[in-house]
């Protein structure tokens, strides 16, 4: 996934498995990756019977401390950018185009079904799910921006 995939590079690491399955070409210019996926679970399962230690290990990913990575990003911008809430404000604190357009592209990955052109809406909506995709892919998202 282009836009979410550039996200995803912004806040993890490298060597982060969500960066990883979303292209290890370079991080910092991504347009047409593939939406990362849960690729710990490809961990040997049949070897989990003489490796207990070894299952968890694998599924546990490095969990990135989401709030950390953008507190510190908005305290090296000098901007007042509320991530928090606006998602125009996320894409611009991550360097990441935030025209109506570019959330309308980010809207179709990410298969929003209500109205583009409510665009209030759709970006409450938006922020909800980048956040939720974070959480879902390794990063330590508060609980207040998540479902």
């Amino acid at each position: 996934m282009g836009i979410l995939s550039n996200i995803f590079h912004k806040i993890f690491p490298s060597s982060h498995p969500a960066a990883q399955s979303g292209g290890q070409a370079d991080p910092g210019s991504q347009q047409r990756a593939p939406q990362p996926t849960q690729q710990p679970a490809q961990q040997p399962a049949p070897q989990s019977a003489q490796q207990p230690q070894a299952a968890p290990a694998p599924a546990a990913m490095q969990q990135v401390d989401v709030e950390a990575v953008l507190n510190n990003m908005q305290q090296q911008s000098g901007q007042q950018l509320n991530w928090r809430t606006s998602i125009v404000d996320l894409l611009k604190l991550l360097g990441l185009d935030s025209s109506l357009q570019s959330r309308k592209e980010l809207a179709a990955e990410l298969h929003y079904t209500g109205d583009t052109n409510d665009s209030a809406s759709m970006n409450i909506w938006l922020h909800r799910q980048v956040m939720n995709k974070l959480a879902a892919n390794g990063g330590k998202v508060p609980a207040d921006l998540k479902d």
